[in-house]
């Protein structure tokens, strides 16, 4: 591989860990990316030990030089701010387990989570608020349920809430 390859290299490689860092400062990695940046080290020590003949090149390796420098010292600083408490922590999203919208799915037994989500999805698109408590809407459920396996013989049956003008309606589709 010539000098010139390595450096293009070296280059895309550069980039790489900057993106690896962005991940895992963002939370979608759990460690830094350490053994990538070891790698780039140990090659633009060997890429310097070549005693590179044109200008061009050496003008490349020392800004690549300075971009990893840069982005190696900015790392080592956010890092030693997060360990003392001082750095922003990464802020991953959770999807809800259950989705009241999209619909929730009950098989043999009602999950208090899925019960839970659809009565939280109706209080919230409810002006007044559902006008029963969380026990007495489980026990609708379960009714429902009942009367939709004794009707269709289905084994699950998803609910889900469905806008109709300013409310939600609860409807029920068996699978």
């Amino acid at each position: 591989m010539t000098p010139q390859q390595r450096i293009d290299r070296l280059e895309s490689a550069i980039r790489a860990l900057q993106i690896e860092y962005e991940k895992f400062w963002n939370g979608a990695r759990d460690v830094p990316p350490a053994d990538l940046a070891d790698e780039l080290r140990a090659e633009i020590r060997a890429l310097r030990n070549l005693n590179l003949r044109g200008v061009a090149d050496n003008f490349r390796l020392q800004q690549l030089e300075a971009r990893f420098a840069s982005t190696s010292e900015l790392a080592n600083r956010r890092l030693r701010q997060r360990e003392e408490g001082r750095g922003p922590r990464p802020v991953v999203e959770r999807r809800p387990a259950h989705d009241p919208r999209a619909g929730v799915v009950v098989g043999d037994r009602l999950e208090p989570a899925a019960v839970e989500a659809l009565y939280a999805g109706l209080a919230r698109g409810t002006p007044a608020g559902p006008g029963f408590d969380l026990e007495r809407f489980r026990a609708y459920l379960e009714r429902q349920l009942e009367t939709i396996r004794a009707r269709t013989g289905c084994r699950q049956v998803r609910f889900r809430l469905e806008p109709d003008g300013e409310r939600l309606k609860l409807k029920a589709k068996p699978l």
